[in-house]
């Protein structure tokens, strides 16, 4: 296997798959999550491996495609197992990589998160593109989701739900672009697995309370 030109590949697929999606879901998002995987990776000491390396990139490199929230096709939810077949990937290492990127979601943890085992490579992935929802880089992502979907900025008469429901939270009923940092950002921090990810997430948990403090009090005429 010529790991580069895999790696190539797939970052190809992924700039393709994704051209169409909004500045929040785009190309830039999966290099930064990318690039968030292979240095926590680092931190959790599995440089020491390849095999698990590999695992990690190609992951986080092809975890969005086929998102629910911008499918186009249903051929799109098997577009990444059909990459990794054709480019020869052995069986052990795409079952890892097919069943990290099907774990990845939020909707599944919204009661918490999910007892069970889970693998290093699954953790690090995870974390990452959590990381990436969170601090600056999350609050300019949320911002331009809700825009894209001309959702309501902010309604003090629309409370954030604090049972919400998986069929709730993937049909976005009577979203709006703050609640969704009470819906979900905010629960982030407190979701990751790893302890280089528990590390980074408190600096951007932090920021965007105190982004959100900020922009109450300038709602309400206060600041």
């Amino acid at each position: 296997m010529d790991r580069r030109k895999i790696i190539k590949k797939a970052e190809e697929l992924m700039e393709t798959s994704m051209k169409g999606n909004d500045a929040s879901h785009d190309a830039a998002h999966v290099y930064r999550v990318r690039d968030l995987a292979l240095s926590l990776a680092r931190e959790e000491g599995l440089s020491s491996s390849p095999h698990s390396m590999d695992i990690v990139e190609l992951s986080a490199l092809l975890h969005d495609l086929g998102d629910y929230k911008y499918a186009r096709d249903p051929l799109e939810e098997k577009i990444v197992e059909t990459f990794l077949v054709e480019e020869g990937i052995e069986e052990e290492k795409k079952l890892k990589i097919l069943d990290i990127i099907k774990r990845m979601g939020f909707k599944d943890e919204l009661q918490g998160p999910k007892d069970g085992c889970y693998s290093p490579e699954f953790g690090v992935v995870q974390d990452a593109d959590r990381l990436d929802a969170i601090g600056a880089i999350g609050i300019a992502r949320c911002f331009t989701f809700g825009g894209s979907r001309n959702r309501v900025l902010h309604d003090p008469s629309i409370q954030a739900r604090s049972d919400l429901s998986k069929e709730q939270y993937v049909k976005k009923d009577e979203q709006t672009t703050v609640n969704h940092f009470h819906e979900k950002l905010l629960k982030l921090k407190d979701l990751m697995k790893t302890e280089a990810g528990k590390r980074r997430a408190l600096q951007r948990h932090k920021f965007m309370e105190e982004f959100l403090e900020e922009f109450y009090k300038e709602w309400d005429g206060k600041a």
